[in-house]
């Protein structure tokens, strides 16, 4: 697809209709990285397909900065965009359970054993992925686009330009180092 490349190109250059096309283009592909990532990750949340792909191309507006030069570089950018919604929507859900901006009263010692495990493993896998980045980079990007992304090894592959065993050893060695910072 030369054509997302293209307008790309003519978003870098400050072509604002090129941004719009750009999503158009890719609207359905950013869709079904979407899908892949709720449905392989079970969050029947508030988020759902439209409304992840929306917040995220609401980022890419926002932000002015879309870090993309071809095809690959911007789907694997979606993809970071999608984890920063996904985290911060499992934050907000958190924060809203804990009474928001109110005023904190403990009703009961059990308050913490009633937040869902998938909010909270969302959460302990973004730090320790934060961790992981600091000390291996490219196996942090591989977790990300498995994980929140919802890629397999070999889109993973494709979107870095690396090989397909150099993506499962990387998932491998993130695996354990993630195992040890989420114990």
């Amino acid at each position: 697809m030369a054509t997302i490349t293209l307008l790309l190109q003519r978003v870098r250059e400050g072509e604002r209709t090129a941004r719009d096309s750009l999503f158009e283009l890719a609207y359905d592909s950013l869709k079904g990285l979407a899908r892949s990532r709720l449905r392989s990750n079970g969050h029947g949340n508030q988020l759902d397909t439209t409304a992840l792909v929306h917040e995220a191309y609401l980022r890419f507006v926002n932000s002015g900065d879309l870090r993309a030069d071809d095809r690959r570089a911007f789907f694997a950018f979606a993809s970071s965009v999608m984890r920063s919604v996904i985290v911060d929507s499992a934050r907000e859900r958190r924060a809203e359970r804990r009474g928001g901006d109110l005023m904190q009263v403990t009703l009961s010692t059990q308050v913490a054993e009633s937040i869902p495990a998938d909010d909270e493993g969302i959460l302990q896998v973004h730090e320790a992925l934060i961790a992981l980045a600091e000390a291996d980079p490219r196996a942090a990007q591989v977790v990300e686009m498995r994980y929140f992304g919802g890629y397999t090894e070999e889109e993973i592959a494709e979107a870095l330009d690396i090989n397909v065993r150099t993506v499962a050893r990387d998932w491998a060695k993130a695996r354990l180092l993630l195992e040890v910072a989420l114990k």
